[in-house]
């Protein structure tokens, strides 16, 4: 492109290069005024930075270059001649516009810009008036070109110490300043992030700041990277955004980092310098329309219903199933009431999650579904909340004796409250799931407007209650349960075992993820639920008793708050899942850095993003991806194999997660070298799902072939 600087330079030769007046802090040249801006008029003696500017006002249509100056043009200059102990730092450039130019694309100001810089003094006698000279140089265009320069020069004066605030002086350099200065671009937030992957035909820079963006301009700081009239397509993500660009022709080598400016919607410009990584790419703009949101909410229902069939919600299940084997001789109008509370509690769970996380992703937080259980103190309470429940239903103690006791009226509010209450239990234990058809109406349901958010998962919740209200409306479908009896209480105890087998895998959740200490913690906090179920079945219905096991339960529940912040261990940093061991070998802790470099070595790679809390992720590791068949293929086709554990809350999961449409895991993306977006594998494997995506990828190496990242 910068063949089109010569074809500008050629047209500047049609123009005299005409001096302006010296002798002054501003000069008026053709078509431009340029000035020295100095907002407070002193220098300190010594350590001290004075802020000034070079201001240019321009004639309508006319205009100066940014740093870049696009595919034609100079920036501005100014060479010093200043006394000794006066440095002056170099130019500081806002965020420019994009001014076409028949095939160009310039980028400069028009109207009016201020430039600023500082001023560093040491050493300086005070009282005494200082000269600063300064050589100003610079190309002003329309359809030609006229180079400019003036000399210009402020007196200062020099005072120890030199006042610094701006509101003890006024004038229009003072007037100037506050108007233009605060216009340059500020550095990218600690919490936001900005990678690139080079395409094809340029690159895809993927920029998180916490919130969907629908608008976006990039200014590269480097020329013939990026063709600059190319139109430059912006996707909005959930928490930021998707920007394609075009590489210039003149590009033989990928550069580095891709550093420039990024304006975003309401004035807001940020100096990026985006590092390589992986870049999904973007879903394909979707205009809303009910047919869409009905299809998704198909596929959201249909979703709800095979998570009934989820190792997360078994234990559930079995509950429910108890419960209708108790109500299989209640009226029809009471068993289709349980069916229509037990849909309640479901309800309400799922709304107050969606509004709860839709809230914190209004507050910035990068969240996605299932986050909850990325904190130890919900896996706490879980925990003992199930490892209680478990010991009634083996018989320590009843839960409802005490209630039951005060009067035969409020049995009946005490069991809908049950079914309400289990309602909610589905919807907890059922969250570190994503079952099949879910993932892709989650990732569209929490990148739409709320109402959309709440619709499609109101789909999800209906899913998930169907079976038992269809049995709670066809009570015919109740005979084919056995007839109450003695076996009942044995059903009962039984039950207790998937109860704490849920515990057993949250206790190792927790072990995993946060360590020994805390581990030790949760123990103590069975031990003490134990006692409070001993005082509760040695003394069933007693006053005392209650109120003794009561404390006990305050007891746990504040143990569940302060273990964590005393006993967690360090996060593990993304290696293996306890249990994992074998495979850490194979499997290295997944980083988009690490996927980009094996890609750039002509490496596919396979992600597993998982977590230990996810029941479904786990069996699909056991029964698919460590089967020895589907090592071998993963060795044959010298496949990087990555694991992003996201068990714990991990920022950049997330937003991958999110930028391949996804809010929870398991996810699986086979990525090949060249294809910017990659395959996802279905949510439930077999070795052979595994095995026929391997053997589409082209062969890039042999067995024997290093890993980019382990060489």
């Amino acid at each position: 492109m910068r063949r089109f600087s010569i074809i500008a330079g050629l047209l500047c030769l049609f123009a005299a290069e005409l001096p302006a007046a010296a002798e002054s802090n501003s000069a008026d040249a053709p078509h431009v005024h340029a000035q020295l801006v100095f907002p407070i008029p002193h220098l300190p003696t010594k350590g001290g930075i004075t802020q000034a500017g070079l201001y240019f006002k321009l004639e309508p249509c006319w205009h100066v270059y940014w740093s870049n100056p696009g595919d034609s043009g100079e920036p501005p200059q100014i060479i010093w001649a200043l006394p000794k102990g006066i440095t002056a730092t170099a130019l500081e450039f806002p965020a420019p516009e994009r001014l076409p130019l028949g095939p160009l694309m310039d980028y400069g100001y028009e109207n009016e810009v201020l430039l600023p810089f500082n001023i560093l003094s040491a050493g300086l006698t005070p009282g005494s008036t200082e000269t600063l000279d300064a050589k100003v140089n610079w190309l002003v265009c329309r359809e030609v070109c006229i180079p400019g320069k003036a000399e210009l020069k402020e007196e200062v004066d020099v005072l120890s110490p030199a006042p610094s605030d701006l509101s003890l002086y006024d004038g229009p350099d003072h007037d100037l300043w506050l108007r233009l200065a605060d216009r340059l671009p500020e550095p990218l937030p600690s919490g936001d992030t900005a990678v690139f992957q080079a395409t094809p035909g340029g690159f895809r820079l993927a920029v998180t700041t916490g919130q969907s963006e629908a608008q976006a301009e990039f200014f590269p700081a480097d020329q013939s990277i990026v063709d600059n009239p190319a139109p430059q397509t912006v996707t909005p993500t959930a928490a930021g955004l998707i920007l394609d660009l075009k590489k210039d022709a003149s590009l033989t080598a990928n550069p580095t980092q891709l550093k420039g400016v990024l304006e975003l919607s309401g004035g807001r410009n940020y100096e990026i310098a985006a590092l390589p990584g992986v870049v999904a790419a973007p879903a394909p703009a979707q205009a809303f329309s009910f047919a869409a949101m009905a299809r998704i909410a198909g596929l959201a229902f249909l979703g709800g219903l095979l998570l009934n069939l989820m190792p997360c919600v078994f234990p559930v299940l079995f509950l429910k199933g108890l419960a209708l084997v108790n109500s299989g001789n209640e009226e029809k109008h009471n068993l289709r009431a349980h069916g229509f509370v037990y849909t309640a509690g479901i309800l309400v769970s799922f709304w107050a999650l969606v509004a709860l996380l839709l809230g914190l992703r209004a507050a910035g937080a990068t969240l996605g579904w299932g986050f909850q259980f990325q904190s130890p103190v919900f896996l706490s309470l879980m925990a003992a909340l199930l490892f209680f429940l478990g010991l009634s239903l083996a018989g320590q103690f009843e839960i409802g004796l005490t209630l039951t006791s005060a009067g035969g009226s409020l049995a009946a509010k005490q069991g809908y409250a049950g079914s309400f209450f289990t309602g909610v239990l589905a919807v907890v234990v059922a969250t570190p799931c994503t079952a099949p058809f879910m993932g892709a109406a989650i990732g569209y349901a929490l990148a739409q407007p709320a109402a959309v958010t709440f619709a499609v998962f109101t789909a999800l919740a209906l899913g998930l209650a169907a079976p038992y209200v269809a049995l709670t409306l066809q009570p015919a479908w109740t005979r084919m349960l056995p007839k109450p009896g003695a076996w009942m209480e044995i059903l009962k105890q039984a039950v207790s075992v998937p109860i704490f087998g849920t515990v057993i895998w949250l206790a190792w959740v927790i072990a995993g993820a946060y360590g020994a200490g805390l581990l030790l913690a949760l123990l103590s906090e069975f031990l003490l639920l134990a006692i409070a179920g001993w005082f509760l079945g040695r003394w069933p219905a007693k006053r005392w008793a209650t109120t003794f096991a009561v404390l006990i339960l305050l007891v746990v529940v504040a143990v569940c708050f302060v273990a964590p912040k005393e006993f967690a261990a360090a996060p593990n940093s993304g290696q293996p899942s306890p249990g994992d061991a074998a495979a850490a070998s194979t499997w290295q802790p997944w980083s988009a850095d690490a996927v980009q470099h094996d890609l750039a070595a002509g490496q596919p790679v396979f992600v597993d993003f998982t977590a230990s809390w996810c029941l479904s992720c786990q069996v699909n590791e056991r029964v698919a991806l460590d089967r020895p068949e589907v090592v071998q293929a993963f060795a044959a086709a010298n496949v990087a194999l990555f694991r992003a554990d996201w068990t714990r809350e991990d920022p950049a999961i997330t937003q991958a997660l999110t930028d391949l449409g996804r809010s929870g895991v398991p996810v699986y993306a086979l990525y090949t070298p060249g294809q910017s977006a990659p395959q996802l594998l279905p949510q439930v494997l077999t070795p052979g799902i595994v095995t026929d995506a391997i053997a589409q990828l082209p062969r890039v190496g042999s067995q024997s072939a290093p890993s980019a990242s382990n060489p």
